[in-house]
């Protein structure tokens, strides 16, 4: 029994040390449990996804030989690389690998996106020419490895990367794909292994005759074939969205006037510039701009988003006060510049960029805004032109899981196991108990503060998530509020205390491992966080039923 004690509390230190997902990263050697009929010493490496630990390899074994390994988290899904033309969804041909069952089965095809209803995507087409018997996938270390290889002079440099619904996967017979959950849009500059150049897509002039890109960056000049209604010598100049090629320049004109030039590909979409005034969508005004029809017709508007529905998007509205005649658009060189002025003392410096589906426009009468295809926020210091990406928000996610789990999850069943088990170490059981209990309140509550700063940035629905934290904490208030008020042993009122106390912590750890487990499954954080929690819990729970078989007998 006191061994069996003594690993409870050996136990309890370990838990500080959660194992997480086996990492993968450019700095991390690749080292794969199966062969490869290509050289993997000498790939290039990049991290195309970082809010999904998405890692890419890459290198031409031939002139026109490319070799890829996709590298993700294993979240029970498929994973999707998409080589595009424009940027966008259609028209784009994609690799799709599966693992399903903790790789019982899995597989790999290549779908072509025709359009954006399920029955667009074909399975076994499209316009990759894939070399035979190169593509496999294989689950390591909570990690999927896709691996393929692609016959052409030049890969398409607009990529998309994509997970699917948890546990839904392609079968046959037709091998359907469902709709993603979540995706990224990126550019890949092959040659130098940078994120977000400018360049073309390397046959982009080969499937529909367009002209490459020219690009545009902070150290090349401005140089635009129409006249502004203010000076662009003097704009600072930052890279706003590399994965993208967005270019932001502005100035401060005079101490109540503020000019931008936004510049971005023209992918057939329109592009659109908010001001947030807490990161996220909801709340925020937009200068939205578009150029159709090869630049047959085009405009320029302000719109409030007063919620994430398209009949909420409302235009000609905002808190924005745009100076009259500053607004113009012009496309140039296979690029969107966007200029307008605001009138105000200090920008808002949380900033949004999106763009919307191609050759899909506002028209009147409505001039109603579809969804954006992608989007990204950033924070930007405009005395220092420097910027920051929103997507900091994954260490706040970790963060706020990490607490829970310590708080709710692991600390309070310990101080439960301590009070119920360890009542003959007289008073040790009960402040151990007590410190404990307190420690894990203090996580847990810092941890639901880090959950609704996390929501207020990313406007997602997590009703019932945030539903059981709100009584979780509740109930954890009552149970400190409980040890207060604690009556004597003597008194007889203090069966009663007991029964509301140990019944209410009962309900309390049990609505938090329900919890902790549904929000690692809305974080999309893999197998790997449930195994190492369930491990964890596996041992406590193991713990707590050979103390209660050993109280029992005792009894």
């Amino acid at each position: 029994m006191k061994a069996l004690k003594l690993l409870f509390v050996i136990t309890f230190l370990c838990s500080f040390f959660l194992p997480s997902p086996e990492a993968d990263s450019c700095t991390s050697n690749l080292s794969l449990n199966v062969s490869i009929p290509f050289d993997t010493t000498n790939l290039l490496c990049l991290s195309v996804w970082d809010a999904q630990s998405f890692i890419l390899r890459y290198a031409q074994t031939y002139a026109n030989i490319w070799s890829f390994i996709l590298s993700t988290p294993d979240t029970n899904s498929y994973i999707a690389m998409g080589f595009s033309v424009s940027g966008g969804m259609v028209g784009s041909s994609a690799m799709v690998g599966w693992v399903a069952s903790r790789g019982a089965s899995g597989g790999i095809k290549q779908y072509y996106l025709g359009g954006v209803t399920p029955n667009q995507v074909v399975p076994d087409k499209g316009n990759l020419q894939v070399i035979a018997n190169s593509t496999f996938i294989t689950l390591q270390n909570s990690r999927l490895f896709m691996v393929f290889q692609l016959q052409t002079a030049d890969p398409l440099s607009s990529l998309i990367f994509a997970t699917g619904s948890t546990g839904l996967f392609p079968a046959p017979p037709s091998f359907a794909l469902t709709k993603h959950l979540d995706k990224v849009s990126t550019r890949i500059d092959y040659s130098k292994a940078n994120i977000g150049s400018s360049q073309g897509d390397g046959n982009s002039s080969q499937v529909d005759g367009s002209t490459s890109q020219a690009p545009d960056s902070c150290v090349s000049n401005l140089n635009l074939s129409v006249p502004l209604l203010f000076d662009t010598t003097n704009l600072n100049c930052l890279p706003v969205w590399n994965a993208q090629g967005y270019i932001l320049r502005y100035s401060q004109t005079s101490p109540n006037i503020w000019s931008f030039i936004l510049s971005a590909p023209n992918t057939n979409s329109y592009i659109a510039m908010g001001f947030s005034p807490n990161g996220g969508m909801v709340g925020s005004s937009a200068i939205v701009g578009w150029i159709s029809s090869n630049g047959a017709g085009g405009g320029m508007k302000q719109y409030y988003l007063t919620g994430l529905a398209p009949n909420q998007v409302v235009p000609d509205r905002g808190n924005l006060k745009v100076l009259t005649n500053s607004t113009f658009i012009t496309s140039q060189s296979s690029r969107l510049y966007m200029a307008f002025q605001l009138q105000t003392n200090q920008p808002l410096s949380r900033l949004i960029y999106a763009f919307g589906p191609n050759g899909v426009f506002p028209s009147a009468p409505s001039f109603a805004l579809t969804q954006h295809q992608d989007k990204v926020s950033i924070t930007l210091n405009y005395a220092t032109g420097s910027s920051a990406l929103g997507k900091s928000y994954m260490n706040l996610k970790r963060s706020h899981g990490v607490l829970n789990i310590l708080g709710w999850g692991i600390l309070i069943i310990m101080g439960a196991i301590v009070a119920r088990y360890f009542r003959e170490w007289d008073p040790f059981w009960f402040y151990f108990h007590a410190s404990v209990q307190f420690l894990g309140f203090v996580l847990g509550v810092i941890g639901v503060i880090s959950g609704f700063v996390l929501n207020n940035q990313l406007h997602v629905d997590v009703t019932l998530h945030k539903a059981l934290g709100i009584i979780i904490f509740v109930l954890a208030c009552f149970q400190v509020m409980a040890l207060l008020g604690r009556p004597k042993k003597e008194s007889k009122v203090r069966k009663y205390w007991n029964l509301y106390h140990h019944n209410m912590g009962r309900i309390l750890i049990i609505l938090a491992v329900a919890n902790i487990f549904y929000g690692i499954q809305l974080g999309k954080e893999g197998s790997g966080w449930n195994i190492g929690y369930g491990i964890v819990l596996a041992i406590l729970l193991t713990m707590a039923l050979t103390f209660e078989t050993q109280l029992c007998s005792k009894d």
